[in-house]
């Protein structure tokens, strides 16, 4: 099975966190924490850069590593390193997703999240 190394951003502001409505491809009309696929040559953290400038023309500080999530999809395997992530300059910019919101922790299980992203809502409900 193929396998796709992905990075995502999980960013937070004021005890929210941000989440994205994917807008096309397969998934589209799921939530999930933004980010994409890491380039060759790049570092999980360059890539994230990249991606959320390219995604929501906005610039992070990427922190810790807070999970690697190993997920089976049907035609793929995703390993998709999430990090803790603080906006360094812009708001968010709607450039590839339906929609965006700010989630309080006790509001996370409010969107239909991605099934590789649903394994990260209850860890980040206790931080």
């Amino acid at each position: 099975m193929k396998t796709i190394k992905v990075v995502a951003a999980i960013i937070f502001n004021d005890n929210q966190i941000f989440a994205t409505e994917r807008g096309y491809g397969e998934f589209k009309g799921g939530w999930e924490f933004p980010g994409g696929k890491v380039e060759p040559g790049e570092s999980p953290e360059e890539a994230l850069v990249r991606e959320i400038r390219e995604e929501l023309a906005m610039e992070v500080e990427v922190g810790e590593l807070f999970e690697t999530v190993e997920y089976d999809y049907p035609a793929f395997h995703l390993s998709m390193d999430c990090f803790l992530c603080k906006i360094k300059s812009g708001t968010p910019v709607l450039l590839e997703h339906a929609a965006a919101k700010w989630l309080k922790k006790e509001e996370l299980g409010s969107v239909a999240w991605l099934p590789a992203d649903e394994g990260l809502i209850e860890r980040l409900k206790k931080l």
